[in-house]
């Protein structure tokens, strides 16, 4: 029995494919199996998966005959063939310094009660300028299942990228599917759920390089407005399941509403109606006005919105 399975789900990124392959099974922690699952892809991503054909370390190369639809999916699939203790979803458009499992198994390993452990990311684009990286305040450290939500899942997702942690697979059987039914944020919810049952190991070492392209899933999503669809979905998914306070819910949509407010340009007209409807729906007219209030857009003495905001 291998120690880590890592998943490789790929579709048309047979520019990336070799580099994402190679810092796999270049790791210095040796104790893994590939498994690659290719999503019906149209380039030329099978002809690069093929060299790998072979190797000791390559367990599974799957093609789909159609494509799924999410990657989600795909996640699932890997995850049923694996033979690992530990779960890596090792996305096929990036790539990490060989130091990364062994590193993040390391702290897995030093308290028996966690789920799972991630590292900081870059995050890069095509010419390999980097655009953001995350950070921890401590080299490295532990968080239970309230702090965790509380403080790294609810104004966003600190595990922004699956490639850059790597989860017990035992515990994979113990949370729901919900994750599946979102495109773009299902992960967020994924990382969420995991988080309850047990503590997170986080090092601050920026051992991941995630890649944004034209192709990813999460540009397009961007582009359309439904990221703030599923980013609302799963607060509310958080705040009605998980138990997350109800001002820090609060506070979350506030923060959303004004990242919605300063993209909403590139949205268009009949996505904007939705999205509003989403923000405000089963609000009393004091919630409403409470919430533009926060989000800077009214007064609540006097009862007016501020001069030039249209009201939603």
């Amino acid at each position: 029995m291998v120690k880590v399975s890592v998943i490789i789900p790929n579709y048309n990124h047979s520019t990336y494919l070799k580099q994402r392959i190679d810092s796999v099974l270049h790791q210095t922690y040796n104790d893994i199996e590939v498994i690659v699952l290719d999503d019906s892809s149209t380039d030329s991503s099978k002809e690069i998966i093929e060299q790998y054909r072979g190797h000791y370390k390559v367990s599974h190369i799957i093609y789909n005959t159609t494509n799924s639809g999410s990657t989600f999916k795909q996640w699932h699939k890997g995850i049923q063939l694996a033979k690992g203790e530990y779960i890596w979803i090792a996305e096929s458009d990036d790539w990490c310094e060989n130091s990364f499992l062994e590193t993040i198994i390391n702290g897995l390993e030093k308290q028996n009660d966690t789920v799972f452990g991630y590292c900081q990311s870059f995050c890069v684009n095509d010419e390999g300028r980097i655009i953001f990286q995350s950070n921890y305040n401590k080299l490295e450290g532990y968080s239970n299942k309230d702090e965790y939500l509380e403080r790294f899942l609810t104004f966003g997702n600190a595990v922004f990228n699956a490639s850059m942690a790597v989860f017990r697979k035992e515990f994979y059987y113990k949370i729901s599917n919900s994750y599946t039914s979102l495109k773009f944020t299902g992960d967020w919810i994924f990382w969420a759920e995991l988080s309850r049952l047990g503590s997170v190991y986080i090092t601050a070492r920026l051992l991941n390089y995630f890649r944004k392209h034209d192709k990813d899933v999460s540009s397009k999503m961007y582009l359309s407005g439904l990221n703030f669809v599923e980013e609302l979905q799963v607060l509310k998914y958080f705040n009605q399941y998980l138990g997350l306070d109800k001002i820090l819910y609060f506070n979350a949509r506030i923060k959303l509403y004004n990242r919605y407010r300063n993209s909403k340009k590139y949205i268009d007209a009949a996505m904007q109606k939705n999205i509003r409807s989403m923000f405000f729906e089963n609000s009393s007219f004091f919630q409403k006005k409470y919430f533009l209030m926060r989000a800077g857009l009214c007064n609540l003495k006097t009862n007016f919105l501020i001069p030039g905001y249209n009201r939603p």
